[in-house]
């Protein structure tokens, strides 16, 4: 039950900006070799305003959410984001930092006509980012 209100005032928060001064949340170790990555679409791709991204996964598995399963985690889409979230917070919700809590391993984002970038990074069963951090390489897409 503990866990469980954790996690729910942690998503709630994940929503909002922490302060540079907030206090660190434990982070949880990522395993050795855990990689995530983006299946779809390909660096440079030149796509439409409705993207399908495909999120991939090796040495970890997908969990939900508020689920404390060891070797676990839930992707977060960055859109054009320059720098990762800060190390022992809860990822950002926001337009640029997009949720997948249920588990969910691919989505369809709106974007406007220009460059963009996308990026996974992984989060533990509170929203925030391993140690060390797991995210894919940028990829580059061209929204025409």
């Amino acid at each position: 039950m503990k866990r469980m209100l954790l996690a729910f005032a942690l998503a709630t928060l994940a929503g909002s900006t922490f302060a540079a001064d907030s206090p660190s949340l434990p982070s949880t170790k990522a395993p050795a070799g855990a990689e995530v990555y983006i299946i779809s679409p390909q660096d440079g791709a030149t796509v439409g305003q409705e993207v399908t991204v495909e999120f991939g996964l090796k040495g970890m598995g997908v969990a939900p959410a508020g689920v404390d399963k060891a070797g676990t985690g839930h992707h977060h889409l960055l859109v054009d984001v320059k720098d990762l979230p800060a190390a022992g917070q809860p990822i950002p919700k926001d337009e640029h930092h997009l949720h997948f809590g249920n588990g969910q391993t691919e989505t369809v984002v709106k974007l406007s006509p220009g460059k963009h970038t996308l990026q996974l990074e992984l989060g533990d069963e509170n929203h925030v980012p391993f140690d060390p951090p797991v995210v894919s390489k940028v990829v580059t897409v061209n929204v025409k």
